[in-house]
């Protein structure tokens, strides 16, 4: 089994290390030199590249699963477009033949304002962002490109986890959260989100599947009001009661509160059949705080 990974970050890692455990020979792309080392100490194979450059992309190495979860710096020169469409279309472009799977790692960003109402695979994407537009521009390259039938595209809800807790400072410290207190939250912890990965590998891998692209909403389908999830926070903290201050309108935190959907996952819960660790942010906060 060869494995190929783009974005070995949050959540990149902990499925290359899944991967690693079991036997895969697990190869890493990043634009860093640095970090190309430390993850060669780890024990991948590592190379330089950089997704928006063609020209580094020569030479893959071939893999049967290739995994493109790369994360938007926004101290880099390219813009969001330019990573995640272009970065898309460069990797397919530079793929050699053989590739069984291809997965996306895409947002739930890409559906827009929704009211509080429920959507799904089923509702048409309306991205009103910039990273929803190159999330669905890059999910298109992907159905359009040779590997199509082999691509899976996972539109992840927001990822919780260790070390990532929004606004976990201004709690312990009982400063206001310049976001509203009210507005759906849709969340999956990082665990639960490896673990879905690798179901949707080996899924794809059964004879019945039948040709992609598949699309999968993933998230753990217990959405939370923002304010309650930070009461919550807060109790388990033993911190002040959380308050909150209105953003401004510009800020990236008043557009997410202004999609306000609640994210479905019954098709990813009837197909993939994961078990997941943390089935609401209860479970997965107490595993957190408790460290």
């Amino acid at each position: 089994m060869s494995k190929l990974i783009f974005g070995c970050g949050y959540l990149g890692e902990r499925i290359a290390r899944r991967w690693q455990t079991d036997g895969a020979d697990v190869h890493v792309a990043t634009r860093s030199t640095r970090r190309a080392a430390s993850l060669q100490d780890a024990g991948y194979q590592t190379l330089v590249a950089d997704v928006t450059r063609l020209d580094t992309l020569q030479d893959l190495p071939p893999a049967d699963t290739v995994l493109f979860a790369v994360g938007y710096d926004r101290t880099q020169t390219n813009s969001i477009h330019q990573v995640y469409a272009g970065g898309v279309q460069n990797v397919l472009a530079s793929l050699t033949a053989g590739i069984k799977q291809f997965i996306y790692i895409s947002s739930t960003g890409v559906y827009g304002p929704a009211d509080g109402d429920w959507v799904d695979e089923l509702t048409p994407p309306n991205p009103v962002r910039d990273g929803g537009r190159a999330s669905l521009a890059a999910e298109q390259a992907a159905y359009s490109s040779r590997f199509g039938t082999n691509a899976i595209i996972l539109r992840l809800a927001g990822i919780y986890g260790p070390v990532r807790i929004p606004y976990l400072d201004k709690l312990q410290a009982g400063q206001p959260i310049a976001a509203p207190s009210e507005g759906w939250l849709n969340l999956i912890h990082v665990d639960d989100a490896t673990a879905i990965v690798l179901a949707a590998e080996s899924w794809m891998a059964g004879e019945s599947t039948g040709p992609g692209p598949h699309t999968f909403c993933v998230s753990d389908g217990a959405p939370v009001v923002r304010g309650d999830f930070y009461r919550e926070v807060a109790q388990q903290l033993g911190a002040p009661e959380p308050n909150f201050s209105k953003p401004d309108k510009a800020s990236p935190a008043a557009a997410r509160a202004a999609a306000n959907k609640r994210i479905r996952n019954k098709k990813m819960i009837s197909t993939l059949n994961p078990r997941l660790s943390y089935p609401t942010y209860r479970e997965g906060l107490k595993s957190i705080l408790r460290r």
